[in-house]
């Protein structure tokens, strides 16, 4: 993909960043093959790249707590709501490989409440997005709900702050027009992969 197509915004060149999110963005293009372009389009402002991916990794790589499939799932599930292309295809892929199932990521997409998640998982959907769509209506019944059906106090913490990061995430992809790497849409789509 042209990197001038990436985002409305300027992208800088690999080579013009500081180094630490230079390094970075290479040990991410070592791991996944490519470059993802959300790490491109956010580079040209430096100090908030660094924040936003401290947060991102904060809420996102925890082992404790939910599964990382789960928060793979919230992101899909908001960004789906949000109508965030970037972020619906490439943490679909990461969905899909997460929970090894080439389907789940499109079903959460389109209308989680029709997916093959556990009840456990629909409730936690279901606060999830009315974090990012309607969290002023946030009240105690909804924490008492998720508490009752077993998640824990930090668990429920988890799910509003990653609701809460990607509403920000799709709103600035959506702005930039931040366009999704075409490696991410074949990621994981059979169960051989």
């Amino acid at each position: 993909m042209n990197i001038t197509t990436i985002s409305r915004f300027k992208v800088p060149e690999l080579n013009e960043l500081p180094e630490d999110i230079k390094q970075r963005i290479l040990a991410v293009q070592e791991k996944a093959g490519f470059i993802p372009n959300i790490f491109l389009a956010l580079a040209h402002r430096p100090d908030e790249f660094r924040a936003f991916f401290s947060y991102h990794d904060a809420l996102m790589e925890k082992s404790e707590g939910l599964t990382k499939a789960e928060r793979e799932m919230i992101v899909v599930a908001t960004s789906g709501i949000n109508q965030c292309i970037y972020c619906v295809v490439a943490h679909g892929a990461i969905l899909r490989i997460r929970e090894k199932n080439p389907l789940i990521a499109d079903q959460v997409a389109t209308n989680y409440r029709k997916a093959d998640v556990t009840a456990k998982q629909s409730l936690m959907l279901d606060f999830a997005v009315k974090i990012s769509q309607q969290a002023n209506e946030v009240g105690e019944h909804d924490l008492q709900t998720l508490h009752d059906n077993g998640f824990s106090m930090e668990e429920i913490w988890d799910i509003g702050s990653i609701a809460a990061l990607f509403a920000l995430s799709n709103r600035l992809a959506n702005m930039a027009n931040i366009k999704p790497n075409p490696e991410f849409y074949n990621m994981a789509r059979s169960e051989t992969d």
